[in-house]
């Protein structure tokens, strides 16, 4: 396939044709705009008796990016496509993507690089051919670090201005500060896009975070709580739990960073189910991903409703004075000095539309799912030891996990133009450190990394070094 480069295309993967399932629907042209509606106003333009199986049970978890799935069922988005839905409140991200594994769910969101490393067994898992066709949103999660942490020094990764050094001085000088055991960062799930961000940022401040702290597991809403108790230092997790930490609100934390500032324009949640789900129900696959492409489009039109609407029990029960910000884009850091942080950031979440001044291709979308960015997450699990090595037929299995082709066929009917590639190059200026991916070299990417697991290692005379920076 081609890779889209800054300045030109090149080739570097052989290119495939690959056949879609039948049309539903087709002809459907999605607006450029949506007034706000009610269930009511939809008329469905598919009949349920046409599809395999119109009744669907649909995972969500208490987080802002259950904003897609709440305005598809609130606003009629899945009965318009002829589905009946019922939307099951996931505890974790774990339930989440299991519940799909299992069967008990049809579809459900999952973190990114969650199907990947499940087709490729990460962490000696059992392999699972998990797909998804689109990205339910970008960005839209956040670090957040504790009191003691503000106390010794540290403050918002846009305060120190770019400079890397300086936050790894502060950040290695306050975890070396404290016995072994209290050296945790909590995120949401394991073999996931958070928590390569966790061990992104701190390799690219120079620290090995196989040597200096350990990463636990917590699900979404209990993360303030764990913080206050001290079960953790710091912890990344998707809104509204990082706005809820700050002073002003439960006064427990600040937030050091969000994910958009590691990797502007990466993929958070997609769309999970299982292959065999689009191969015995490939009309029901086809409504599905409809709805919710046209309810993350509602989502980019309607903020200020949507982040009302989240706010209920059913969906993340939080105030909305804690859903707002982040859907909004009007977002307080906070801190412990009385200062103001708040900050407009209108690509805090990207539904659907792109912003003007992040780079990528024309006709891209937010909802459009890049198998670069597959790769991408690919290259860390390798890069943590997660899988032995990348696979050298690496392109068949993002291929067959994220579902470009059809999600592109799909949105054609819906009259939404996607880009004709599905690898771009990620260009430095999106990365917290300055480091370009290219996908046609994942190989090569991969190596560039001085701090990774299994790395070469120096040897000394009487002294034996481990992979981890021990002494043996």
């Amino acid at each position: 396939m081609k890779v889209l480069a800054e300045g030109g295309a090149k080739l570097c993967f052989r290119r495939k044709v690959l056949q879609g399932l039948g049309a539903v629907g087709a002809g459907i042209l999605v607006s450029r705009g949506y007034r706000a509606v009610e269930a009511a106003d939809i008329e469905p333009v598919v009949d349920p008796g046409s599809l395999e199986k119109p009744n669907l049970t649909v995972g969500h978890v208490p987080v802002n990016d259950c904003a897609p799935f709440a305005v598809a069922y609130e606003k009629g988005f899945f009965r318009k496509y002829g589905l009946n839905v019922r939307l099951s409140r996931e505890s974790s991200w774990a339930n989440s993507r299991d519940g799909v594994i299992f069967g008990r769910l049809d579809a459900s969101p999952v973190v990114a690089g969650a199907v990947t490393n499940a087709r490729l067994g990460a962490e000696g898992a059992r392999r699972v051919p998990l797909c998804a066709a689109m990205t339910i949103h970008r960005h839209g999660n956040a670090m957040t670090m504790n009191r003691a942490m503000w106390d010794y020094g540290l403050r918002p990764w846009y305060e120190y201005k770019g400079d890397l050094e300086l936050f790894g001085r502060d950040f290695r000088g306050y975890f070396q500060s404290l016995p072994g055991e209290r050296r945790l960062w909590a995120t949401v799930l394991s073999s996931a896009i958070y928590e390569y961000f966790i061990r992104y940022l701190a390799g690219a401040a120079g620290i090995d975070p196989m040597a200096e702290f350990r990463i636990i597991i917590i699900p979404p809403p209990q993360m303030v709580t764990h913080i206050r108790i001290g079960s953790m230092q710091a912890y990344m997790v998707a809104e509204p739990w990082n706005t809820r930490a700050i002073a002003g609100n439960e006064g427990v934390g600040f937030t050091f960073t969000h994910g958009k500032e590691i990797w502007r324009g990466h993929p958070d949640r997609v769309l999970a189910v299982m292959e065999s789900f689009i191969e015995e129900n490939p009309r029901t696959y086809r409504s599905l991903v409809m709805a919710m492409i046209e309810a993350c489009r509602y989502c980019d039109d309607h903020r200020e409703e949507v982040a009302e609407l989240i706010s209920a029990r059913a969906y993340t029960g939080a105030p909305l004075r804690y859903t707002r910000p982040a859907i909004v884009g009007n977002y307080n850091y906070g801190g412990f000095d009385g200062q103001d942080r708040t900050r407009q950031m209108p690509d805090s979440t990207l539904f659907f539309r792109m912003p003007e001044d992040l780079p990528h291709p024309e006709q891209d979308h937010s909802t459009f799912l890049w198998q670069s960015q597959g790769l991408w997450l690919v290259t860390q699990a390798a890069r943590w030891n997660q899988i032995a090595e990348i696979p050298a037929d690496v392109e068949e299995q993002i291929r067959r996990a994220w579902r470009t082709d059809l999600y592109r066929e799909i949105a054609a009917e819906m009259g939404i133009p996607c880009p004709a590639e599905d690898f771009k190059v990620e260009p430095k200026e999106v990365f917290i450190d300055g480091k370009a991916f290219d996908p046609g070299d994942p190989v090569g990417y991969l190596n560039s990394f001085e701090i990774r697991a299994n790395r070469p290692l120096q040897f000394f005379p009487g002294i034996r070094t481990t992979a981890y920076g021990g002494r043996s």
